[in-house]
C-alpha cells in the first residue's frame, strides 16, 4: 500500500486511539468508510498497529530504563530481533553512535535491572557491553503494558 497524505493524516488522528472514524472523517473531509478501509488496510499490511499505551509513572512499582547495547557483531538487525523478544523490552532501535542498539525496558519491583541483565540479557550472545539509563521523569513516554 502506498502511504499518501490521507493515510498519514489518519494515523496522526489515531494518536488518540478513542477518536471515532466518523470524527476523523469529518475533520479530513472524507467518508467514514474511507477512514475505516484505510485503517484496515494499514493494519493488514503491518504499517499500523493500534494499541493501548500506559504512562509507566502512573503504574505503582514500575519504571522505565533505556539500555545502550554494544555488540561484538555487525548482525545488528538480527540481534535487535533477539533483544525484542526479551521479557520487559518495549522497543529496540538499531542506532548510530557509541551503542549499536537502544532498548526501552519496562521494569517492576520484582523484575528490576539486575533481573533484566542476569535473566534476560545473559541469554544473548555477542554482547560486548551495556549501559543503563534509568528514567526519573518521562515526557510523552507511553508504552504498551507488557509485564
Amino acid at each position: 500500500m502506498k502511504i499518501d497524505e490521507t493515510s498519514i493524516a489518519i494515523c496522526k488522528h489515531l494518536r488518540d486511539g478513542r477518536k471515532s472514524f466518523k470524527k476523523i472523517a469529518d475533520e479530513l473531509n472524507v467518508s467514514e468508510n474511507t477512514v475505516r478501509a484505510r485503517v484496515n488496510k494499514l493494519v493488514e499490511e503491518g504499517i499500523l498497529d493500534i494499541a493501548g499505551l500506559v504512562d509507566p509513572e502512573a503504574i505503582p512499582g514500575h519504571h522505565t530504563a533505556l539500555i545502550g547495547v554494544k555488540l561484538d557483531t555487525m548482525e545488528l538487525v538480527a540481534k535487535g530481533k533477539e533483544f525484542a523478544n526479551l521479557k520487559g523490552v518495549v522497543s529496540v532501535s538499531v542506532v548510530t553512535g557509541r551503542f549499536d542498539l537502544i532498548l526501552i525496558v519496562l521494569l517492576k519491583e520484582e523484575f528490576g535491572l539486575l533481573e533484566f541483565f542476569t535473566q534476560e540479557v545473559s541469554k544473548i550472545e555477542q554482547v560486548q557491553s551495556v549501559e543503563s539509563f534509568v528514567v526519573y521523569k518521562g515526557y510523552n513516554l507511553k508504552v504498551p503494558y507488557i509485564l
